[in-house]
């Protein structure tokens, strides 16, 4: 039998043995897994929408000649192939060589007069006791007519043509004839088409099966009394990796590129009855948009740490007012643009990456054309962009732009394989193909302030799905994203 003691001397040599064994393998802290971020190609295709001559003493009816000169060849070519002929028996004749009641075709660029479009004139009517113009959200009518013009002369238009889904600043081949009262009877019209389309030169690990995504969000709204931090640093989370498991921050790591399409600050802070105060009564004033750059730059800080990210301007940023609307200066973001990834874009963007050529928009030229037309859908519109050849055709009658002189960078050159435009009401997305076989993904961007909803592009599959990092009930509109999964 052990006396106490002896039982206290073996329970002590017990323990040191155990202290002193090598630890099992299982046992111990694991190292940490490195788990590297995807990268892809990337080249700023962005350069046509940089303003280097900066003159604002020029007139505006330049551009529409511009315009015209450019797109005119790809017109006829989409006049023969829809109506027939060869170049030689195809004449497009001028809109003063035509004769009346005879059948020819003629292009030149729609003019859509609309009695209830904002005028200058009418806003000054009040000074002449006249009903002041009320203030509506669109402006079309039935009432509304169409002309044409070209280098010569313009000509009201009749017959079958959609006065409602054309506006103006787009060109147009008409088929048809002019009858006794002048006006231009259309048969049959038709746009230019999608240009030409390369296919997508995709990296080499995206050709062999790998995914790689990247990531829009928009409408941020910082500055807003009521915005939400909780879904932004959410996404800001599972971009960085910092959300989920460790299959979760596999998945992220697939994210290649953040790009920010437009409206990073909110509404609010553009304050516009400051400008009409006197300058002593705001001296001591700081403006609204000062703190909600400094939230915003460290927003970004996070991302650009781990992933490029590329920003563009919106309305309600401080850049200048039209499009293309200039890169935000770096030194508004002095802890972001320490870091080489972050890049501040124009707005329009055009971008390849990973061998995929996607062109994008803040939202002002959608909106803007959805006020002079009928389309109801923000899709339609992205589709009607790629059919006319141009992406701001309303620029500049009624959507407010820069006095190009020798170019016009709004018209489609080259096909983009992916079409973008940010700060819609909600997230939808849609694949239009002509008879070439050319195919575009048109993706609406939902403003992330309202909806908690970013959208994922696949690059290998051009496809996209929606993220929503709600924390509160949902909306009848965004309640249906809330099944997309946060597996990407």
């Amino acid at each position: 039998m052990f006396s106490a003691q002896k039982l206290d001397i073996k329970a002590t040599e017990l323990k040191a043995g155990l202290l002193l064994s090598e630890p099992l393998h299982d046992e111990g802290p694991k190292e940490e897994e490195n788990i590297e971020r995807a990268v892809c190609s990337y080249s700023n295709e962005s350069e046509r929408f940089l303003l280097k001559d900066r003159s604002f003493s020029r007139q505006y009816a330049q551009i529409y000649s511009v315009r015209i000169m450019a797109m005119s060849k790809k017109l006829a070519t989409a006049a023969r192939r829809k109506w027939g002929g060869t170049e030689s028996t195809f004449k497009i004749k001028k809109l003063s060589e035509v004769k009346t009641d005879e059948k020819c075709f003629v292009i030149g660029t729609l003019f859509k007069k609309m009695e209830m479009k904002p005028s200058i004139l009418k806003e000054i009517s009040e000074e002449h006791n006249l009903m002041p113009q009320p203030s509506r959200e669109r402006f079309t009518e039935d009432s509304d007519e169409l002309v044409i013009e070209d280098e010569t002369e313009r000509v009201s238009l009749t017959g079958n043509i959609q006065v409602g889904t054309c506006v103006t600043g787009s060109l147009v081949a008409l088929c048809g004839r002019t009858i006794d009262s002048g006006k231009f009877a259309v048969e049959d019209y038709c746009f230019s088409g999608l240009p030409y389309q390369t296919v997508p030169n995709l990296d080499k690990h995206l050709s062999k099966g790998e995914d790689c995504y990247v990531a829009f969000i928009s409408g941020l709204g910082f500055g807003d009394k009521s915005q939400d931090l909780l879904g932004l640093q959410m996404f800001s989370d599972l971009v960085i990796g910092e959300l989920g498991s460790v299959q979760d921050q596999e998945s992220c790591s697939k994210i290649s590129r953040v790009i920010i399409a437009g409206n990073a600050l909110s509404h609010y802070t553009v304050n516009k009855d400051s400008e009409a105060k006197a300058k002593y009564l705001t001296r001591n004033t700081e403006a609204g948009s000062v703190e909600a750059m400094k939230c915003l730059d460290e927003f970004l800080m996070q991302l650009a740490s781990c992933v490029p990210v590329d920003i563009m301007p919106g309305e309600f940023d401080p850049a200048n007012h039209t499009v293309p609307q200039q890169p935000l200066h770096r030194c508004m973001f002095p802890q972001a643009a320490d870091y080489p990834t972050f890049q501040s874009v124009t707005n329009p963007y055009e971008a390849v990456i990973g061998g995929v050529r996607i062109l994008g928009t803040s939202g002002q030229n959608i909106q803007d054309i959805s006020k002079v037309s009928t389309f109801e859908d923000g899709l339609d519109i992205l589709e009607h962009n790629m059919i006319w050849g141009h992406i701001a055709p309303t620029a500049p009658d009624t959507l407010g732009c820069y006095p190009y002189y020798e170019k016009d960078p709004f018209i489609l050159e080259k096909c983009p394989h992916v079409y973008f435009v940010g700060n819609q009401h909600k997230y939808a997305s849609k694949v239009i193909q002509d008879e070439n076989g050319q195919k575009v993904l048109l993706v609406t961007v939902p403003a992330f302030s309202s909806t908690k909803t970013c959208v994922m592009l696949n690059l290998r599959t051009l496809t996209c799905h929606p993220i929503n990092f709600s924390s509160f009930p949902l909306t009848p509109d965004v309640e249906a994203l809330s099944e997309a999964k946060l597996e990407i």
